[in-house]
């Protein structure tokens, strides 16, 4: 997705080999047209699959997800890190470590919104180690959900998560894909879509 791809080399800042650094546009401030167009590409490249629930865990997977629900007509679920009050019903949990932050998180999702009719997009912010999505996916095995695809808004192509995420035998589809990070610089292998 050339707009996006512009918009990191614009606006993202590499903070280290592994690190980029996107918060003016996608973690913590929100451009709603980008994430308005990149939640309709996800929508677009899926529009065949039958989706019927778009599942994505809080918070900056939120905006890209809600724009793709938006566009399949089907409700958007968003996997919690942290267990609410008024979450007293059955929850589908799983526990998703996040190299970022250097902790680990158990993530839920109420099994009242999932269940066996459901086939599932999960879209994610970013794709490095794959322990989100793939935390994402058992939740959606433990409703019965068929998972038919992972959308992802920016995957550092240099990591092991594509790879994971595949030999589940997962459809992953990434906007921006990134080679490399090294001596400051962003450079892109050719996007999924």
């Amino acid at each position: 997705m050339e707009e996006l791809v512009q918009r990191i080399k614009e606006d993202g800042r590499v903070l280290g080999e592994g690190v980029l650094k996107v918060d003016s546009f996608v973690t913590h401030q929100v451009d709603p047209d980008l994430m308005e167009a990149i939640g309709y590409r996800f929508a677009e490249v899926f529009a065949e699959a039958g989706i019927t629930k778009v599942v994505t865990i809080e918070a900056s997977g939120i905006a890209p997800a809600l724009f793709a629900a938006k566009k399949l007509a089907v409700p958007m679920i968003f996997a919690r890190k942290a267990k609410s009050l008024t979450m007293d019903e059955e929850l589908l949990t799983s526990s998703v470590y996040s190299f970022t932050k250097q902790v680990t998180s158990q993530i839920s999702i109420s099994r009242k919104f999932l269940s066996s009719d459901d086939k599932v997009l999960i879209i994610d912010d970013f794709l490095a180690n794959g322990q989100a999505a793939k935390g994402l996916v058992e939740l959606c095995q433990q409703a019965g959900a068929k998972v038919d695809g992972i959308g992802i808004v920016i995957e550092k192509s240099f990591q092991d998560g594509r790879d994971l995420l595949e030999e589940m035998g997962m459809r992953v589809v990434s906007l921006a894909r990134i080679a490399s990070l090294k001596n400051g610089e962003v450079e892109f292998l050719e996007g999924d879509a």
